[in-house]
């Protein structure tokens, strides 16, 4: 996003440098801000008066634990902990008894209490890897949510509309496909909503699959005769493929909780085109020191020097330096053990590719169903990662392809 104030909106207060940093920290990787006048004007008055903003984040326990994709906004929060405001991270214990409908085509099964309560003893120790622990507000969304009582529902639902509900494309597509939708996902934004006025909210972080229910907030903020929060969308992170959005149910992703090892080789297998993405909303260089190295790749530097200090990176974040360099030493080892020096050249073109068409294509396999079987007994590898999925899709980039312990490939896919 442009990060250019349009002064003429901004309140009378001075648009210090410090200000400007701070814009300029909050737009790296963005979506969208909204509005981002409003967003300026909240700086302002921090830095008149000291008062840090609240800045929330809120997250269901849907599962027990999370991966780099959902540390994006997690990154976000912590580059506006570290310019001094005041982080909310909520999990959200009763948003998840209703299930939230965002992105859905079929009514999201709720979870039990146990599973809830399971799943969000987890969550913060990990976010904690992100985060700065002793500078973070926890909070449960239960604390209110429980005593509004069915009363105090009600008066909550009275002020919004079914008309504006139905506005939003899930819910307006389910219903025009004759798809059913339970009423009780109509509270799920009401009661995330409800979350920004109770905290207080400056300022809400989620998904572009959030917009919705983020705007919410806005809303019944204005309602509750509050300053409404500005809202800030972070874009969803591509998982491995480099195609689908990071998600365990399409095995692309990588877990904050994976074995150091892993964690590297898996982040060395991304396309040298994915990597630049990830360095924008994972990475805590500057957008400077980025800007320096894809400069140097382009003037000719190995791109895999670029990608290999980015693996040190997330690695050393969710285990440490230490753990970092040694998962670089070990994927050395395993490289030079197991590739010869001079190995096939392969150029195809077609990306995203499937891995089964690859194999074929390159040579490495006599079918795509016979790919598929080497895949199922554990005998193909991709940069020295073996390759458990049959449903995976290379995206652009070079790859060095193992069939058994003596066929190679290096692919590069365009």
């Amino acid at each position: 996003m442009d990060s250019t104030v349009d002064t003429s909106v901004v309140s009378s207060l001075p648009l210090t440098d410090r200000i400007q940093e701070a814009l300029a920290v909050t737009l790296r990787g963005v979506d969208e801000l909204i509005p981002q006048a409003d967003w300026v004007r909240k700086l302002q008055k921090a830095e008149a008066s000291g008062r840090p903003l609240r800045i929330k984040l809120g997250l269901d326990p849907t599962a027990p634990d999370i991966h780099i994709g959902h540390t994006v906004v997690l990154n976000k929060m912590r580059q506006l902990q570290d310019l001094g405001h005041t982080v909310i991270f909520l999990i959200g214990d009763f948003t998840t008894t209703i299930g939230d409908p965002s992105g859905r085509n079929s009514t999201r099964p709720p979870l039990t209490r146990e599973q809830i309560e399971a799943n969000a003893q987890t969550y913060y120790q990990q976010a904690s890897l992100v985060l700065d622990p002793s500078k973070t507000e926890i909070r449960y969304n239960s604390e209110w949510s429980d005593p509004l009582g069915t009363r105090g529902l009600i008066q909550l639902a009275a002020k919004y509309t079914v008309a504006r509900m139905m506005e939003r494309n899930d819910f307006h597509d389910r219903f025009h496909a004759g798809t059913p939708i339970s009423v009780h996902e109509f509270l799920y934004p009401l009661m995330q909503g409800y979350d920004s006025v109770a905290l207080k909210s400056d300022l809400e972080l989620g998904g572009t699959d959030q917009k919705f229910n983020l705007l919410m907030g806005r809303h019944l903020q204005a309602e509750y005769g509050q300053e409404p929060q500005c809202i800030l969308t972070m874009p969803l992170l591509e998982g491995l493929d480099g195609v689908e959005k990071m998600s365990k149910s399409k095995n692309n992703y990588i877990g904050i909780s994976e074995a150091p090892n892993s964690m590297f080789a898996k982040v060395l297998s991304i396309s040298d085109v994915l990597m630049w993405r990830w360095y924008t909303l994972l990475s805590f260089q500057s957008e400077a020191q980025i800007a320096k190295l894809k400069a140097e790749v382009e003037a000719g530097r190995n791109p895999k020097d670029a990608k290999v200090a980015l693996a040190k990176e997330i690695t050393a974040r969710f285990h440490s330096a230490q753990a970092a360099e040694a998962a670089e030493q070990d994927f050395i080892h395993r490289s030079k053990g197991g590739v010869p020096d001079e190995i096939p050249e392969v150029q195809l073109s077609g990306a995203p590719m499937g891995i089964g068409a690859l194999l074929k294509a390159a040579g490495l396999a006599a079918s795509t169903g016979e790919g598929n079987r080497l895949i199922d007994g554990g005998g193909v590898r991709v940069d020295s990662s073996v390759v458990s999925d049959k449903g995976l899709k290379l995206a652009a980039g070079t790859y060095v392809v193992q069939v058994g312990k003596r066929k190679f490939a290096r692919v590069t896919l365009g």
